[in-house]
């Protein structure tokens, strides 16, 4: 039982995947595509609260055509891993971290927060469930995506009384396969991903379908991701469409744009700028103009740009473009840059191949 005070019901998959067929799957998963055999549910309604936790076989959701996330799109996510440890056994990373945003998303939403305590063990009970799918080649793991939905039945603009919380996993390899190589980012000046007073740290559904029209732009354009500015200015730099952004100066110290509502506090942001402050690097999260960027590479006072985020881990950045003729290449940093000293410091943690001084790995077996 959970401190919810709910007990999990557990339907095991009567014909999972054969293990052999299961196999060849994780041989080379991909990221997203390949998902595992169970799934989780926890219904909520008004005058009975959070109920009805169950562990049972991936299956489609049957729900009315006037289901409230359609109309009004009430919806919310996360995204965390399970990874395989150096030992063998498997655990999760700051999992409590995402439960709390899942949360805060929740308010911000209008939608019933789903307590800490009973999200943490619904993602317990899907590894528990579906740990043979976790991949074991380097860089594998179970990426959980935890997610709520409106579900009451009704036409009508108001916060729904009925909410579906699920849990599916996928089995994942290695991001970028033979390593993150540098991506090109174009700067969006059309569009922004969030204003004062939206949903920007809030993750939400709305929050990537509204990127996707200015990802489409940089595509087009020859780059691989989008860059938004700030709503207010246009002169901000704030985020990518799904990562958050690291400046590294040539003194070695490092910026990223501050957390004021409008953009996603990440994850492995927060846990990036401790591994760096533990190590004595000086981390500063203050505003970043565009400008100061393109002048910060001319005159050599930036030495790196990544992009972090629980899928990739850290992304290097190699370009950025602009409509106005910004084109700003990032010197090669090459091995032992402070991107990939991170990325391998966190890594490390998150396998277990080196000490955990935060308490960010809850061991699961």
């Amino acid at each position: 039982m959970t401190d919810a005070g709910l007990t999990f019901a557990m339907e095991a998959h009567d014909r999972p995947v054969p293990a052999s067929e299961r196999a060849v799957l994780l041989d080379d998963p991909g990221f997203g595509r390949v998902f595992t055999d169970h799934m989780v549910t926890i219904r909520y309604a008004a005058n009975k609260g959070w109920h009805e936790a169950r562990v049972h076989p991936r299956k489609p959701l049957e729900v009315d055509p006037a289901c409230a996330v359609f109309h009004y799109a009430q919806e919310i996510f996360e995204g965390l891993k399970a990874y395989q440890l150096e030992d063998g056994g498997v655990a999760l990373f700051r999992a409590e971290q995402n439960a709390r945003r899942f949360a805060r998303s929740a308010e911000r939403l209008a939608m019933a927060p789903l307590p800490e305590a009973l999200f943490l063990q619904a993602c317990r009970e899907l590894v528990r469930a579906d740990r043979d799918w976790i991949p074991s080649a380097e860089g594998g793991a179970l990426y959980l995506r935890p997610f709520a939905i409106a579900s009451a039945t009704y036409l009508g603009v108001k916060p729904s009384d009925e909410y579906l919380f699920m849990v599916i996993a996928s089995s994942v390899g290695s991001y970028f396969k033979g390593g993150a190589k540098p991506v090109s980012l174009w700067v969006s000046r059309d569009y922004t991903r969030a204003a004062p007073g939206g949903t920007g740290a809030a993750k939400c559904g709305g929050n990537y379908a509204a990127s996707l029209a200015a990802q489409a732009e940089a595509i087009a354009q020859g780059c691989d991701q989008v860059v938004f500015l700030d709503a207010a200015e246009r002169r901000w730099v704030e985020e990518l469409g799904g990562m958050n952004l690291f400046f590294v100066m040539a003194d070695g110290s490092l910026v990223t744009p501050p957390l004021t509502g409008t953009i996603l506090p990440g994850i492995t942001r927060d846990s990036l700028i401790r591994i760096a402050r533990d190590r004595g690097l000086t981390v500063r999260e203050e505003p970043y103009a565009l400008e100061q960027w393109r002048a910060d590479a001319a005159s050599g006072q930036l030495a790196e740009v990544f992009a972090c985020g629980t899928a990739a881990v850290v992304t290097p950045v190699g370009r950025v473009r602009g409509a106005d003729g910004l084109d700003v290449a990032m010197p090669d940093a090459g091995s032992g840059s402070v991107a990939e000293t991170l990325r391998t410091a966190l890594v490390d943690i998150q396998r277990g191949r080196a000490p955990d001084p935060h308490g960010w790995i809850e061991r699961l077996f």
